[in-house]
């Protein structure tokens, strides 16, 4: 094929796309001959070239968001732990706008307008008709922390309500008297996909940047954040009695 060192690195850790072309040459080389693989693989690639909605804010929004996006577009189980922040496909557009003004204080107001824009529009997977199954653990400090104002967080805590309500969401709160537990260190997200052959992928938050990781070993670090998310389970008010504390929340917040 006469390719650089750097293009094969570059196409075996997905930063770039490859051409069908190159892809039957590839899997030739891999001695893969099954016909109905090579096809599905060769539908892959024509559907990984083609642009995506999310690609329309690149110059907007970090490289690490877009490609979780793109991660739980294909994803079938998402979860998700959050100790500070409703996560951003709960939350209302004022939250929003409240959270990225004060973060992103730097950023004109165009900018901002743009990333408020991405998150409504990434909701639209919470609706889709093949939608993954959506677990959320939050912190009872995401919900007590008034984002926006009172009536705005009372707004917000609604709407959490609302959206467990859908058979593909599940939302749980950690009390405050659960005391020190391991979600402590920092938000993340876990997403499974369709394809058992596909490696889970780990998406970890920071105020240094955004880390995603799917070529860890499962039995690894993969795996410990999983573990995590179900001991954070164990540790929380569980999916009716979280419901229950978010109706007497949004009650005391009139």
């Amino acid at each position: 094929m006469d390719w650089s060192l750097s293009k094969v690195i570059r196409i075996e850790a997905g930063s770039v796309g490859i051409s069908t072309n190159d892809l039957k040459s590839l899997l030739r080389h891999y001695k893969l001959v099954d016909e109905a693989r090579t096809d599905e693989l060769v539908m892959l690639a024509r559907a990984a070239r083609e642009r995506s909605w999310w690609s329309g804010y690149r110059d907007v929004a970090p490289k690490g968001l877009l490609q979780l996006i793109g991660y739980e577009s294909a994803a079938v189980i998402r979860r998700n732990f959050e100790p500070l922040l409703v996560p951003g496909l709960l939350q209302t557009e004022e939250y929003a706008r409240a959270v990225i003004r004060q973060l992103e204080e730097r950023y004109p107001a165009e900018r901002v307008d743009a990333l408020v824009e991405l998150r409504m529009r990434r909701q639209e997977l919470l609706d889709r008709a093949d939608s993954p199954l959506l677990f959320f653990i939050l912190d009872e400090a995401v919900v007590r922390r008034l984002v926006g104002g009172k009536a705005a967080m009372r707004r917000q805590v609604r709407r959490l309500i609302e959206l467990a309500d859908s058979p593909n969401v599940t939302i749980e709160v950690v009390p405050f008297s659960a005391g020190v537990h391991p979600g402590i260190k920092g938000p993340f997200v876990v997403l499974e996909f369709p394809d058992p052959a596909d490696d889970d992928v780990l998406y970890v938050e920071s105020a240094l940047g955004d880390l995603i990781s799917r070529d860890v070993p499962e039995e690894e670090e993969i795996l410990a954040y999983r573990e995590t998310f179900e001991q954070l389970r164990t540790m929380s008010l569980g999916p009716e009695g979280s419901l229950t504390y978010l109706a007497k929340l949004a009650d005391e917040m009139t």
